[in-house]
C-alpha cells in the first residue's frame, strides 16, 4: 500500500495513491486517519493491520484525481538518519574527494558501519519542496538513496525515496566535517509515499535512478540496483537501534551508489529526480543558500 499526505481544502490529508486515485482517508475518519501516526497506534503497531484498516477506510473514501503538486511530505519523521559507505561507488567517491586516504576502505570493510544523525526532520523537505546547497560550498550533489521508515523498535513500517544532499569539498577536507557538510537547512528530502513491505518484497533488488535537469535539459542520469548494497537494511537498522533510543517514525537513509562526476555541482534552478523502483519519483528544485 502506498501512503501520501496530499493537500484538501487548505488543510493536509492522509490518503492511500493508488495508480492515479488518491482515496482520502481523513475524510472518512479524522481521528484514526488523522496521519500516518494516528493510523499506526490504531493498528496498534503492527503494519499488516494498518493496512487493513486502511482497506476498510478506501471503501468509503472520496477519490481525488492524482497530481504530484498536491503530494505533501509524506510522514513527519521524528529524526532523519543516514548510513554511509554502503555501497562500492560511495566508497570509490568518499576516497577520491578525502585527503585522509585509506579511511573510507577501512569503513567500507568494517563490521560497523557508518551512521550519523541527517536530521531532526524539521529541516526535511518533500515533494515539489526546494532542496538547498550550502553558501559556503563550491561541489555539492545530492544522493539518492532508499529510505526505510521504521518505529521505536526499529521494526521496518514502510520505504521511501530520499535525498541526501551533501557538501562534498566540505567532507573531503576534513573527515571531522561531515556533520556541517550533510547537515543544514533543507539539506535531505523524502516522498512522494510511504510504501509498506509487502508491497515492497525484497529491498535488497530495487532500481535506483536519479536525474538531474538544468536549463530545460538533463544534465545527469545514472542507475543503480539495492543489491549492490554492502549492508542489509535488517543490518542498519540493528545498529541504529543499538545502546541508542530511536522514535516512532524515525527515517534511515541507507547510502547512495550514484554519484555525479567530479566537475558537476548543484546550481540554483537545478531540478532533482530520484525514483525507486516500486515507490515512485521524488522530484525537488535547487537552491543555493546565501551567507547570512
Amino acid at each position: 500500500m502506498k501512503f501520501c499526505r496530499f493537500q484538501s481544502g487548505g488543510e493536509t490529508a492522509l490518503g492511500v495513491l493508488d495508480h492515479d486515485t488518491i482515496y482520502d482517508l481523513t475524510g472518512v475518519n479524522n481521528i484514526t486517519f488523522k496521519d500516518l501516526n494516528s493510523l499506526y497506534a490504531a493498528a496498534e503497531s503492527d503494519v499488516f493491520k494498518m493496512v487493513e484498516i486502511a482497506t476498510d477506510g478506501m471503501k468509503k473514501a472520496r477519490k481525488v484525481s492524482y497530481s504530484y503538486n498536491l503530494l505533501k511530505i509524506p510522514v513527519k519523521p521524528a529524526e532523519i538518519w543516514a548510513a554511509g559507505v554502503t555501497y562500492m561507488r560511495s566508497r570509490q567517491a568518499r576516497e577520491s574527494e578525502t585527503k585522509s586516504k585509506g579511511l573510507y576502505d577501512y569503513v567500507y570493510e568494517a563490521k560497523r558501519p557508518e551512521l550519523f544523525l541527517k536530521d531532526s526532520g524539521a529541516r526535511c523537505r518533500g515533494p515539489s519542496e526546494e532542496v538547498a546547497v550550502r553558501s559556503d560550498s563550491s561541489w555539492s550533489v545530492p544522493e539518492p538513496e532508499l529510505t526505510v521508515l521504521c518505529d521505536r523498535d526499529a521494526k521496518v513500517v514502510g520505504y521511501t525515496c530520499g535525498n541526501d544532499v551533501s557538501s562534498r569539498d566540505i567532507e573531503g577536507e576534513n573527515p571531522l566535517y561531515l556533520p556541517q557538510a550533510k547537515v543544514y537547512r533543507w539539506s535531505s528530502a523524502v516522498g512522494p509515499v510511504i510504501v509498506t513491505p509487502d508491497e515492497i518484497g525484497d529491498p535488497h533488488s530495487l532500481e535506483i535512478k536519479m536525474r538531474i535537469y538544468r536549463d530545460g535539459k538533463q544534465a545527469f542520469q545514472g542507475s543503480t540496483n539495492t543489491s549492490q548494497m554492502k549492508r542489509s537494511v535488517p543490518e542498519l537498522l540493528s545498529f541504529l537501534k543499538r545502546d541508542n533510543d530511536i522514535e516512532t517514525f524515525t527515517l534511515l537513509m541507507t547510502g547512495t551508489s550514484i554519484v555525479p562526476a567530479d566537475d558537476f555541482t548543484l546550481q540554483t534552478g537545478d531540478r532533482v529526480e530520484v525514483e525507486i523502483e516500486k515507490i515512485g519519483a521524488l522530484a525537488n528544485p535547487v537552491r543555493k543558500l546565501q551567507s547570512s
